[in-house]
């Protein structure tokens, strides 16, 4: 009896050391609180704010039907996942190291970007099980500076902090700082049509150059189509699976950049010139959506007969979409597929 009496005596006093070691050990890896950049929950991140210091900024805000930008545009969808997977993995490399540090401070002072972080948080949370009263509530607020010398990390700094630190993600080579830009065009969805087959009532097609291939598909019933010349305006036979197919296209087109640096000047000039195309779609609640493409030249030239010829770009057009409320650039390779002929739709 005594020796299993001390037995279960020695085996706890084992359970007890094992678990002081354990905490001690877990106590000594947790970070100091200025340098936990890290978002657990992301689904919980409600808003966030970044701003430079200059006028560039941008307010992130979750909708019911997606991320919102700056209260009046669709935000990219792909852009809102790298910046949560950046904050839910971010990590620290090192604290900058005592000699740098007022170098790195200084310099943040002139470049960095100011990121805030607004999540649904319990006013009241016990143990990490019982959450009461949740709330929106600014949850983060910190600095996003340039990279140190060999571009592995990002020198972040808490708002009140005293030491800075470069933050990593694990298995990443590379800086994080161009997750964190304030520049709205960086931001906006590039999506031109996003309109599935069954939403679609009408669309028209014009090619300026070439008016005698110039169309107009319209919804008479389910699944049944009138199919017009533009010049005649008259209706013909049609293939109905090139119809579909082509309908069908409309689901997602997307433009490739948004030309915002581009002086006004040569904006106007280049909307005013002749237009190549222009695609007007109806959706089944009477909503109109617009695009018109306009020729781009290369920037090489070619001399013929003592005269400077540009030669056109094969592979990319300006263009009009938003109704006429941006310019932007787009692909052939994307557009090509909602530039039907009306040649290639007749029987």
């Amino acid at each position: 009896m005594k020796n299993n009496r001390l037995a279960l005596v020695i085996t706890i006093g084992l359970l007890l050391i094992a678990a002081l070691v354990y905490f001690y050990k877990q106590n000594e890896m947790r970070l100091p609180s200025d340098a936990n950049f890290a978002i657990a929950d992301t689904s919980s991140v409600t808003k966030i704010f970044i701003a430079d210091l200059d006028t560039n900024h941008v307010l992130l805000e979750r909708k019911a039907d997606g991320w919102e930008l700056n209260g009046k545009y669709k935000a990219q969808q792909r852009k809102i996942d790298e910046l949560l997977g950046t904050m839910q993995r971010v990590s620290v490399r090192a604290p900058v190291s005592k000699a740098s540090h007022d170098n790195v401070i200084t310099r943040m002072a002139g470049i960095s970007v100011k990121v805030e972080l607004y999540q649904i948080l319990p006013r009241i949370n016990l143990f990490g099980k019982i959450k009461l009263f949740p709330r929106e509530t600014r949850s983060l607020v910190f600095y996003v500076g340039d990279a140190p010398k060999d571009n592995m990390g990002t020198f972040m700094l808490k708002e009140g902090a005293e030491t800075a630190y470069i933050m990593q993600l694990t298995g990443f080579l590379g800086y994080l700082s161009t997750r964190f830009s304030p520049r709205v065009a960086e931001w906006r969805d590039h999506t031109v049509f996003k309109t599935k087959l069954n939403d679609i009532q009408s669309v028209k097609v014009e090619f300026n150059q070439q008016p005698d291939e110039s169309f107009e598909i319209n919804r008479i019933g389910k699944h049944a189509y009138e199919f017009k010349t533009l010049k005649n305006n008259s209706s013909t036979v049609y293939d109905t699976l090139q119809v579909l197919n082509f309908l069908t296209s409309f689901s997602d087109i997307r433009f490739e950049a948004l030309l915002y640096n581009l002086p006004q000047k040569e904006i106007d000039s280049i909307v005013h010139s002749p237009f190549l195309h222009r695609i007007t779609l109806r959706d089944v609640e009477g909503n109109n959506f617009k695009v018109t493409t306009f020729r781009k030249t290369r920037q090489d030239q070619y001399t013929v007969d003592d005269v400077q010829q540009q030669p056109e770009d094969l592979d990319r057009m300006f263009a009009l979409v938003n109704n006429d409320r941006d310019f932007v650039l787009v692909q052939y390779f994307v557009f090509d597929k909602i530039l039907r002929k009306a040649s290639y739709f007749k029987l």
